[in-house]
């Protein structure tokens, strides 16, 4: 699904408007339907207190307050006009409003006497939409604050207002409402899948209200959501004459004394891929312990007893090379991590400690082979491309460190971003909080090794590999929950999440 930015979204309006033959009143009494139905799944049985700025925004939300009025459920409408200007459409919304007998309707021109509120009632945030260009000050901040103090459940149309969906960088987020649920029209805004800003905007849920697909395909835009129909096409079917040559030799460089496991659940994410063999090199004192837990990987042990700091084997061996779980940040480490990007010459997945080594010498950036993948969590992009503003501003760095070293960037976070060299932007929408624990992220630098061994292209490992990580985690969450998973059940679940999309 495309992410298109609040530019475009006038222009899909008015082609679909257009194509259709209708005006756009109709258009939005179309979203005002689609919404009404999304927020009636969530029905407490209080009074619906449904705030309307006095763009179209405002108009989506006072035509929703008369459709839920018309459903019989007890509504109180307030609209902010201190202007004395609406947009076009939000004034014929208000003119409805006027005519409706019975409505509970207060238009807001100056001063603004504050409603009681109960726990079990739910309040309707219209406030502002997508055309929003700068913070909300004045009444509108204070408007904001109001409904953020309220224990009500807050629903946000669009998107919760005061939120830009871009760039914030500049924004006063102390002025953006905190919605428990945000019911996005058509396609979801960028803003909506970054970390940072899930506090404000709860859960997510796109409302299709049919616009121009037709518009859609010809709008151009870098951002779009990994979608399963996709990720399956990508997955390639097993011959039945083939032997474990067929699917490639990985070299796994991970682990140190204390940090066994993380070798061990990298070893297990890419055994559980389907790489045909691993060889992986651990420090001597950690060979007894991945024998007995992977024994189907072949140890290689390091020159020193406790850390990494030099291949034992030759890298050029090998298809492909995963490096970076639980190496340690010892100096012997780093140079070990040195020579290892000097000498491949083949696409590697780098991760974790070979990424910190990487932040703490630039200039081993430019020696990282092409098409390699990076899969840095938000702090250890942070270190590696300096620290950002607000989440726009760094994922505009990925997007130019990818392209300015023909590198795959996996942006790990609640909303994982695969970053392509052609400045092109994956995010993957599945996978659940229990995926937020120790070793997950080792797991997965298994996986992306395993995909690279048997010759996926690095972007089809980097989208195939993400996505099929957070479907093994959705499977855990489904059988264990969401507190109790591990990384290990991640892994254990990998079969069953290839098995899916196979199917």
């Amino acid at each position: 699904m495309k992410i298109v930015s609040a530019k475009d979204i006038k222009g899909i309006d008015a082609r679909t408007v257009e194509e259709e033959g209708i005006t756009s009143f109709d258009l939005m009494k179309r979203t005002a339907g689609a919404i009404t139905k999304e927020i009636l799944k969530y029905d407490t049985g209080g009074c619906f207190h449904v705030f309307a700025g006095p763009g179209n925004n405002g108009g989506d939300a006072i035509l929703t307050a008369l459709d839920l009025h018309n459903t019989g459920r007890k509504v109180c409408l307030f609209l902010f006009n201190t202007t004395g200007k609406l947009s076009e459409d939000c004034e014929k919304a208000k003119a409805e409003a006027d005519a409706t007998e019975g409505f509970d309707f207060v238009e807001v021109t100056k001063t603004f006497d504050v409603p009681k509120i109960n726990a079990d009632d739910m309040i309707i945030d219209g406030l502002f939409g997508t055309g929003l260009s700068k913070p909300l000050s004045g009444g509108f901040a204070n408007m904001v604050a109001f409904i953020n103090s309220c224990t009500a459940q807050t629903f946000s149309i669009d998107i919760p207002s005061g939120l830009m969906c871009e760039d914030n960088s500049f924004n006063n987020l102390q002025c953006v409402v905190k919605a428990d649920r945000t019911f996005t029209v058509q396609m979801p805004k960028l803003a909506l899948f970054f970390q940072e800003f899930g506090c404000y905007t709860g859960e997510v849920q796109t409302v299709d209200i049919g616009l121009s697909t037709e518009a859609i395909d010809a709008c151009d835009t870098q951002f779009q959501t990994l979608e399963r129909e996709e990720v399956a096409c990508l997955l390639k079917k097993r011959k039945r004459h083939t032997h474990k040559g067929d699917y490639g030799r990985a070299l796994l460089i991970a682990g140190s004394y204390g940090m066994s496991g993380a070798a061990a659940l990298a070893a297990k994410g890419c055994l559980r891929s389907g790489v045909g063999l691993l060889k992986l090199h651990v420090p001597n004192a950690c060979v007894g312990i991945l024998q007995t837990v992977v024994p189907e990987a072949m140890a290689c042990a390091d020159y020193h007893e406790h850390i990494f700091t030099s291949p034992a084997c030759a890298v050029q061996d090998f298809d492909t090379i995963g490096i970076g779980p639980g190496l340690g940040q010892d100096e012997l480490t780093a140079e070990g991590i040195r020579q290892v990007l000097t000498s491949a010459t083949q696409p590697m997945v780098i991760d974790a400690d070979a990424l910190n080594a990487i932040a703490q010498d630039k200039q081993l950036l430019k020696r990282i082979p092409a098409d390699s993948i990076l899969t840095p969590h938000i702090k250890e992009f942070d270190r590696i491309a300096g620290k950002s503003k607000d989440p726009y501003e760094r994922m505009m760095k990925a997007i130019a460190l990818a392209e300015g070293l023909n590198l795959y960037i996996v942006l790990k976070s609640s909303f994982t971003s695969v970053v392509t060299p052609q400045g092109q932007v994956y995010i993957n929408t599945i996978g659940n909080p229990g995926m937020a624990t120790g070793g997950s992220g080792d797991v997965l630098t298994g996986v992306l090794t395993a995909l690279l061994a048997q010759h996926y292209t690095p972007r089809d490992a980097a989208l195939l590999g993400t996505y099929a990580h957070s479907l093994a985690g959705d499977i855990a969450a489904a059988s264990k929950g969401e507190i109790g998973m591990t990384a290990l059940d991640m892994a254990d679940c990998l079969p069953e999440a290839w098995k899916s999309l196979e199917q």
